[in-house]
């Protein structure tokens, strides 16, 4: 198992089944940010990977952080959008800046460490899509989301090994041995392993947080 360490959005105002949210006015169905730990079952996702895709490896937890920030919270925050190569389509086109600079980190805490260890800082001003083109993508065919729907993003990862967002990039495939000090390392996360993602965004003498997206491994159970 590992996390993937992303944010998400819960949607404010709803579209009506049939008609997509344009990308002019996706940013007033965005109400707010989440931290989120895609979990993901790597030994079930590597099986079922070809023809079906993430699935069943996807599918049996998520956690999320305890607060949701509000756009508007986010706004001095703002980052001017990664330039895209080949231009997208004209329906996921806007000039106006819509990903922010966020502060994001990782750590494990295994049963026998005394102290949790960081394995990744990164940022989520390092996304290539947007949410306001996540939103527009999803609803483009017609598609209606509803008020408390959750939409999240793909793993954050930076440009350098350190900001790699999956224990997958950081193990370079288990091939890796990432160190957790006190004589602890890991490849993929063992029964008991703890881990914690954390975030914010910081101002002049003051910090915007999220609170903890924390979540234990447990031994499966037994049938």
């Amino acid at each position: 198992n590992y996390n993937n360490p992303v944010f998400a959005f819960f949607v404010g105002s709803g579209n009506k089944l049939g008609e997509p949210v344009p990308i002019e006015k996706a940013h007033e169905h965005i109400f707010g940010m989440v931290l989120m730990n895609d979990w993901s079952a790597r030994d079930i996702q590597a099986w079922e990977y070809v023809p079906l895709g993430p699935f069943l490896g996807k599918n049996f937890g998520t956690t999320i952080s305890p607060w949701v920030v509000p756009m508007e919270a986010l706004t001095p925050f703002v980052e001017a959008n990664a330039v895209q190569d080949p231009q997208p389509l004209p329906y996921l086109q806007h000039q106006d800046p819509y990903t922010f600079n966020i502060n994001l980190f990782v750590s494990i805490k295994g049963e026998g460490m005394r102290e949790a260890a960081t394995i990744c800082k990164s940022n989520f001003k390092y996304m290539y899509w947007t949410m306001k083109q996540q939103l527009a993508h999803h609803t483009v065919n017609g598609c209606n989301v509803r008020p408390g729907d959750l939409l999240a993003s793909g793993t954050i990862s930076g440009p350098d090994p350190e900001s790699f967002g999956s224990m997958l990039e950081l193990s370079w495939r288990g091939s890796k041995v990432i160190d957790l000090g006190g004589g602890e390392s890991r490849t993929f996360l063992k029964d008991g392993d703890e881990v914690t993602i954390t975030g914010y965004c910081e101002g002049r003498g003051y910090r915007v947080g999220f609170g903890q997206c924390q979540g234990k491994i447990l031994p499966a159970l037994q049938q």
